[in-house]
């Protein structure tokens, strides 16, 4: 499988403030005398989606994701035809600048994995789907698996061969010559400590979320809060969060340790203060996500408060980013249509005239139709000065531009 660094954060959701759900009685198990329980899923754009049904019904897609508490349907739409039963209101709180976001408790959800047994499994419902992770994926994603997946078993995520495969807690040995490494579990996420090196020398104990839902390979707080950027940064809205927008900066650190392993020059997501005004969490200092993790086989050991690593083929690999300036979208009911949704000013995008609401029609003659949005990622950030011929469809006309990719970090 090759790698596919998307640092983008397509997904911020580290908050579920919800204590009418009662978490010690949700989780899931192996069903029968199986000793493990093997799960395939999809990697796109940097997200682990697995298929579920809901109450028989399906199947839909879930993106799995240790940086949620809960399970979250994020697609309102499909609660007709599983018939939930909404049973109270709450608030979501997470990432962005927007006021908590209303949301229902379902009544109890017959979830089906193949394999696995879910027990006492209840969602929170948005009332409406702000996230647009569909659009943001290009594929149809219908919600989020969270802490009641991991809590009660060993999960190994191999990114190589793009399977999960779960295990009794007490399988530890099977994983004794990999590098485990302690976590905490507070507030229903998992932490971690790691030596963040940034540019000017400094060395940061930092206590990291390990989360499986962000894109990026890393998003550092409080250095942002300290005005600690490093010089070479760009402006970028980071994803979206249940609150709405993270902006902050792109940058990049000279070395992250974590156990035994060193990772050098990588990218780094610095959101701003604002983007984190909902966040009523632990006290930590930002997030590990699948940029990183994706370099590795992971397994997730909540059970035994630890997670283990082995490093992938993939983890010497370069750490690049998009070089088009351009943020765009899948739309259409069969998202094949790419909307560009913003042009960071200065880039390779906005040197050529393109302009938000703009739709890229074609690729050096290729049309998008036939690509999938990675390929489309792919080739934004495949070469610096590389030229491409796109062709735009804007305001009921079509042109057709040469942009030459520049490297922004």
């Amino acid at each position: 499988m090759p790698y596919r660094p998307i640092y983008r954060c397509f997904l911020w959701l580290l908050l579920l403030n919800c204590l009418a759900l009662n978490a010690s009685a949700q989780y899931f198990d192996i069903t029968g005398n199986r000793r493990k329980v093997t799960i395939p899923f999809q990697f796109v754009r940097n997200l682990v989606i697995v298929k579920l049904k809901i109450n028989d019904k399906g199947p839909y897609n879930f993106i799995m994701d240790t940086g949620v508490g809960f399970m979250i349907i994020t697609d309102p739409s499909i609660v007709d035809s599983v018939y939930v039963f909404k049973n109270r209101c709450m608030k979501l709180n997470g990432f962005g600048t927007r006021e908590a976001d209303d949301s229902y408790i379902t009544s109890l959800l017959n979830v089906d994995i193949p394999g696995l047994t879910g027990y006492n499994i209840q969602a929170a419902l948005l009332k409406k789907d702000n996230l647009g992770l569909s659009n943001l994926v290009g594929i149809p994603i219908h919600g989020l698996l969270g802490y009641n997946f991991f809590s009660h078993l060993m999960v190994k995520v191999n990114f190589n061969d793009s399977t999960l495969t779960v295990y009794h807690p007490n399988d530890t040995l099977l994983f004794k010559k990999w590098d485990k490494i302690p976590i905490t579990l507070e507030n229903r996420k998992p932490y971690l400590l790691a030596r963040v090196h940034l540019p000017d020398g400094c060395v940061k104990e930092s206590k990291l979320v390990v989360d499986l839902g962000a894109g990026h390979p890393l998003s550092l707080e409080n250095v942002a809060d300290l005005h600690e950027i490093p010089g070479k940064c760009v402006p970028a809205i980071l994803g979206i969060g249940i609150n709405g927008a993270v902006s902050g900066y792109l940058s990049r650190v000279n070395e992250i340790e974590i156990g035994k392993y060193d990772i050098k020059n990588l990218i780094s997501s610095f959101p701003q203060t604002d983007s984190l005004k909902n966040l009523l969490t632990a006290k930590r200092d930002g997030n590990l996500g699948i940029g990183i993790l994706a370099r590795f086989t992971v397994v997730f050991d909540y059970p035994d408060s630890a997670i283990y690593l082995k490093a992938g083929s993939n983890f010497n690999a370069p750490f690049e980013h998009d070089m088009s300036g351009l943020e765009y979208y899948a739309a259409g009911n069969d998202f094949k249509h790419i909307i560009i949704s913003r042009v960071e000013p200065g880039s390779a995008g906005a040197n050529v005239g393109l302009m938000e609401d703009d739709e890229i029609i074609s690729i050096n003659s290729k049309p998008v139709t036939e690509m999938s949005i990675e390929q489309v990622d792919d080739i934004f950030r495949s070469q610096n000065d590389r030229n491409l011929l796109l062709g735009i469809y804007r305001d009921k006309k079509y042109n057709k531009v040469i942009i030459t990719l520049k490297r922004r970090i």
